[in-house]
């Protein structure tokens, strides 16, 4: 006989709940991004654009490396640039030497198959006068580490205005 609809939730409510008493994360890092950057390395990857990320001598600036040393700092990490094309960047992110990539990235990225991306946390108009939703780019499968920069973005964004 099928499970009644209420009992099919209980019965879910009460697996998270038993999940979270053995002190399992929900969302889960299979590669442990979140926990590696809380007080250690943001490993940064970052491609100039215009005002999202210049490089003008030893420190890189920007709205997005603003929000990115500010997302460190947040959770008592030192950031480590890395500057290079955003190909470069997200093999980096693929091989793990990465955390985050940033750029001006659009959610009409094509390195979606190889990377994942944060929700939009901004707009920009685009050359033709049309608008995109900014992202910023991440390992596959790191949710609790995109958790915790989408909540970052976000805030930021509707405080400091990041991104636009």
């Amino acid at each position: 006989m099928p499970r009644s609809r209420p009992a099919a939730v209980v019965a879910a409510a009460l697996s998270v709940l038993l999940l979270a008493g053995c002190g399992i994360r929900i969302p889960t890092d299979p590669q442990g991004t979140l926990d590696r950057v809380e007080g250690g390395v943001l490993h940064a990857g970052i491609s100039p654009n215009g005002d999202f990320v210049r490089i003008d001598g030893d420190l890189p600036s920007g709205s997005e490396v603003d929000a990115l040393t500010d997302f460190a700092a947040s959770m008592d990490a030192e950031v480590d640039w890395t500057v290079g094309s955003e190909e470069a960047l997200v093999r980096g992110l693929e091989n793990g030497d990465l955390d985050v990539v940033a750029g001006g990235v659009t959610d009409e990225t094509p390195w979606t198959e190889r990377a994942g991306m944060t929700r939009p946390y901004g707009e920009v108009t685009l050359d033709d006068g049309s608008t995109a939703k900014l992202v910023m780019l991440v390992p596959l499968g790191e949710n609790a580490f995109v958790s915790r920069l989408e909540t970052f973005l976000t805030d930021e964004a509707a405080t400091e205005g990041v991104g636009g």
